[in-house]
């Protein structure tokens, strides 16, 4: 009997919700198909002096098989998926994962689909994303102006800080932890989660609760090798991917919770932006949403208000 080998990989330390959403989707399988199946485990392709977009270019060839990244990466092959980085879209956790599970995710999965090697499994909770940074609070779209910050390759994001008066610095995580620790870079986005598992707590004492970007993350399995499995295999790995996207949304609510305790044993500061501060942001950033209309058009719109 053929066995395949089943490579499972990602870009975060092994205690991670996604490191061990992995390993809940390798565990069905052994169980299942001990005879069928060689899984094998990559936690963090950084460790191997590999950047985390590099998973992209990996699982798309099949050096990888099943993997994970923040779908802002995709934004550069699958222009469309740049709607769902637009600021202050989803409400909540639930209105968020309700369109990713709904219409609106059924409708970006074909985009990345159509171009990519990729059968798409589902999508992880990344979350909402707050700032930090090195030097002050921010409470008001002023207190941005020429601070340089990291973003996700999006053009959404960058275009996001721009209207801001920021200076948005694309680049992948590896360089921004380095420009973060040797103080050339101001400042970053990312859910608490992210902040504290890169230990960018350690340097950023000043941590804004702006919920401004929500990112998921998408399952991705190399399709070549997807359909050259057997059925029952194939059926497998999409329901342990649909039981692990289960979990790990349960979990991270918990993550969240003590990666703030962690920022505030560290010694950082935490200003939640009231509503009347948010609206300031929204009005900033408003022409991104003409925009977006313009070059994405109605279809992801209605989707989300009809989901």
């Amino acid at each position: 009997m053929k066995k395949f080998q089943i490579i499972l990989a990602g870009y975060g330390p092994e205690h991670t919700s996604f490191s061990k959403s992995l390993k809940i989707m390798g565990n069905k399988l052994v169980k299942q198909f001990p005879d069928l199946v060689d899984v094998q485990y990559v936690y963090n392709v950084m460790d191997l002096g590999y950047k985390s977009e590099d998973i992209l270019w990996m699982t798309d060839q099949g050096i990888l098989t099943v993997t994970y990244q923040s779908t802002s990466y995709l934004t550069d092959d699958v222009p469309e998926l740049g709607f769902v980085d637009l600021p202050f879209l989803f409400r909540d956790n639930t209105h968020a994962r309700s369109a990713m599970d709904g219409k609106l995710g059924r409708y970006l999965t074909n985009k990345i689909e159509d171009r990519k090697n990729y059968k798409i499994l589902g999508y992880l909770e990344n979350g909402f994303r707050q700032i930090s940074n090195s030097s002050h609070m921010i409470k008001k779209p002023d207190d941005m102006k020429g601070m340089k910050i990291r973003v996700l390759p999006s053009e959404v994001h960058s275009r996001f800080f721009e209207l801001l008066g920021a200076a948005p610095m694309r680049m992948d995580l590896t360089q921004a932890i380095s420009d973060i620790q040797n103080g050339t870079l101001d400042a970053q986005e990312n859910p608490y989660t992210n902040t504290t598992t890169y230990g960018v707590h350690q340097y950023h004492k000043h941590h804004t609760v702006s919920n401004h970007f929500y990112i998921s993350r998408a399952i991705m399995c190399n399709r070549t090798q997807f359909y050259d499995w057997p059925e029952q295999l194939k059926q497998a790995i999409i329901a342990s991917a649909k039981e692990a996207i289960h979990w790990q949304r349960n979990q991270i609510e918990t993550d969240v919770k003590e990666a703030e305790k962690l920022i505030l044993d560290a010694a950082g500061q935490i200003h939640n932006l009231t509503v009347e501060e948010t609206a300031l942001f929204k009005e900033k950033i408003a022409p991104l949403y003409s925009d977006a209309r313009e070059q994405f058009g109605e279809i992801p719109f209605d989707l989300l208000e009809n989901n």
